[in-house]
């Protein structure tokens, strides 16, 4: 299976939220990974068909997305960022609800619910009005329905959003574990979430992909780039005026920084191996919602 963006735009007025993408996706795990506003969540819509593209094209297996027609539908499993839920159904009658608009037949959507109910560990809570549920198990719930018709290719749009640690985690294995033999794209803006399950990384900004390839291999391309010093609280304070600050640790009298810059920031400093957080921070800036990284005013709290 391949799917394939041929040069897709998509402009409203001045503004290009997405800006020539051209990219050929096979079965795997996508992190389409980018700060707010950098065209995340309308290169998916316009994927999923609730956008249409000013200019390219979308093939499946070589075969427009318009003339597929019900067939690419069919084929597709949506999450968007923000999803719309009845709150007075039960879990299980907004899965059957689901399963009918996907135009499953009653008894395939009746086994498909008890099934995903189990994999996203809400059977217990089956009979319960989504309106009780938590963030957590909204956002399960959401997957489910994604996943309602077995589709071949899965977009969830920042599936865990919102949630504390325990419950992204819990969110992360069970991507994982529907992502066999499918095309996953999971965006987001939180770097854990992509680095553990990402196969190939899709890095955004201003509406292009900058960046394509495994974790480890785009990471390469910052290295010699990202900078350890143990140093003096005067020194701290000045280099996290000038650079990106990663992460700030207190060790006894004396501050150990980790920094992004194109050269040695001190004397003392040496180069450490870059993270995918550090790519982020090194293409986004400190004003980027990246997870982990803190600049110094804010390092008492680490």
């Amino acid at each position: 299976m391949e799917l394939e963006l041929q040069h897709l735009c998509k402009q409203y007025g001045p503004i290009r939220a997405v800006d020539n993408v051209h990219i050929r996706l096979s079965p795997g795990v996508y992190g389409l990974l980018g700060a707010n506003g950098a065209g995340k969540t309308t290169l998916m819509r316009m994927i999923c068909g609730v956008l249409a593209p000013t200019s390219g094209c979308i093939r499946l297996n070589g075969k427009p997305m318009q003339a597929l027609g019900e067939q690419y539908y069919a084929q597709l499993g949506y999450m968007p960022q923000d999803f719309g839920f009845y709150p007075d159904f039960t879990a299980r009658e907004f899965l059957h609800y689901m399963a009918a608009v996907k135009g499953l037949s009653a008894g395939t959507g009746r086994e498909r619910t008890e099934r995903l109910l189990k994999m996203v560990n809400l059977h217990d809570a089956a009979n319960r009005r989504i309106k009780s549920f938590s963030g957590g198990m909204k956002q399960r719930l959401g997957i489910a329905q994604a996943e309602l018709n077995d589709p071949s290719i899965l977009i969830l749009d920042e599936p865990t959003a919102g949630l504390d640690p325990k419950e992204r985690v819990r969110l992360r294995n069970l991507i994982a574990d529907f992502a066999r033999e499918k095309i996953v794209i999971l965006s987001t803006h939180i770097v854990s979430d992509v680095s553990y399950i990402a196969d190939t990384i899709l890095m955004m900004k201003q509406g292009r992909i900058l960046l394509q390839g495994a974790p480890d291999e785009i990471t390469r391309s910052i290295q010699g780039k990202v900078w350890e010093l143990l140093t003096d609280e005067q020194t701290a304070a000045d280099c996290a005026h000038r650079l990106s600050v990663v992460n700030l640790h207190h060790e006894g009298g004396r501050i150990r920084l980790r920094m992004i810059s194109d050269a040695a920031p001190a004397p003392n400093a040496r180069a450490v191996e870059p993270s995918l957080e550090d790519l982020f921070l090194y293409h986004f800036g400190e004003s980027s919602p990246s997870e982990g990284g803190a600049a110094y005013e804010s390092a008492d709290s680490i």
